[in-house]
């Protein structure tokens, strides 16, 4: 009896492990899926600018509704509560403020506006693709929602 209750305490152990890291890894899924693009130089009337090049996994992906989580950043008198910029990096490696690359980063355009927190947060909306319009990001997030704060 001792050794069966033994044996069900852990596979129920093991079975919250295993959600546990399966929601976390869906959550990171779509910014893993996003570093998928690479660049091509190209000129504007500005002079040189990279613009993306996004892999088939990545365009696969616009339209369609995704999860994002991570930080917002807080651009100093420009934090609008419907219009963030999300990083999959904590603050100190960012793309504005760090070592992160472009793809680390998305606007997120929320259908309600949120109160600006340093903790980590979940959205869900539709993504968008940017490749040219250099004064956006290259991932936009569209009539999304913050669903975990």
């Amino acid at each position: 009896m001792e050794n069966d209750m033994k044996k069900w305490g852990f596979i129920l152990v093991f079975g919250l492990i295993v959600s546990l890291f399966g929601s976390v890894s869906k959550a990171q899924g779509v910014w893993k899926s996003l570093t998928e693009v690479s660049y091509k130089i190209s000129e504007d009337q500005f002079g040189e600018l990279y613009v993306p090049v996004f892999s088939d996994n990545i365009k696969k992906l616009e339209g369609k509704e995704v999860e994002a989580d991570g930080y917002i950043i807080p651009f100093e008198g420009m934090f609008k509560p419907e219009h963030i910029i999300l990083s999959s990096l904590p603050l100190a490696e960012c793309f504005f403020c760090g070592s992160g690359g472009p793809e680390t980063v998305m606007e997120v355009m929320l259908t309600n506006p949120i109160k600006y927190t340093s903790k980590r947060v979940k959205v869900r909306g539709k993504l968008t693709l940017n490749a040219k319009d250099p004064e956006k990001l290259m991932y936009i997030l569209k009539d999304a929602r913050l669903i975990l704060e």
